[in-house]
């Protein structure tokens, strides 16, 4: 298998659009045949959403839910059962704490469905930590809740490149890090609200698994030379 291929599996593609029609229009001409399609909340919230995880998965695309589930344990349960049921590769869940990350592996029993726990999300800063009265650093906060999710069983976790070196020195193998707020270096994003961001090397470098792209590759001119090039960039990374 090529550096290519290997370098295509590590790319999450956010399909941030109002529409499913769009989205699936847009990842089809993206032919990125090996690369994970990312459906958020802005699309689960649409008429058709759901039934696009299901439509993209009965394709052969390798379909990641982000629904950041967080609810009672039997709401998380039901709803991450559902999500397996719909043929998606992986679903998020804030490991915020063990009940909740425990119901999601419940949910997920006997499905191939990859559980992954958000830690903190990449546009936190230190001050909104404080005011949500929130003591430990962020460095801190991403380990402790990264150990629920690995205690659980989960297959990986979320976090910023910022994190990326200390899970992997904490956990190696038992959990993957999938990296938002990937930024490559060409790219400027208007309005762009990340405050915690990498290129695909640095988060490759850093010990990310996968890394998820969203604006710089939907908004770009050309989408597909900008896909293939960070594609091309994780690669020169590995």
């Amino acid at each position: 298998m090529s550096f290519e291929t290997e370098a295509e599996k590590k790319l999450i593609v956010a399909l941030d659009f109002p529409y499913a029609e769009e989205a699936a229009a847009f990842w089809h001409r993206l032919a990125l045949p090996h690369a994970v399609a990312k459906i958020g909340l802005e699309l689960l919230m649409t008429a058709d959403g759901v039934a696009l995880v299901k439509r993209l998965a009965e394709g052969g695309a390798s379909v990641f839910v982000d629904a950041k589930l967080y609810d009672i344990a039997a709401t998380v349960e039901r709803a991450t059962a559902r999500v397996a049921a719909l043929g998606a590769a992986f679903l998020t869940v804030h490991a915020q704490d063990d009940a909740t990350v425990a119901a999601a592996v419940r949910g997920a029993a006997g499905s191939p469905l990859k559980l992954l726990g958000i830690s903190l999300l990449t546009n936190a800063r230190p001050e909104s930590l404080a005011d949500q009265g929130i003591t430990l650093s962020a460095s801190d906060l991403v380990l402790t809740r990264a150990g629920f999710a690995a205690e659980a069983g989960f297959h990986g976790i979320v976090s910023s490149a910022l994190e990326a070196r200390a899970l992997k020195d904490a956990f190696g193998s038992r959990l993957a890090v999938v990296t938002p707020g990937i930024r490559p270096a060409s790219a400027s994003v208007a309005g762009d609200d990340q405050a915690r961001t990498a290129t695909p090397a640095e988060a490759i470098a850093a010990g990310a698994d996968y890394i998820v792209v969203g604006r710089p590759i939907t908004r770009a001119a050309d989408p597909n030379a900008a896909a293939r090039a960070i594609v091309a960039e994780i690669a020169g990374a590995l």
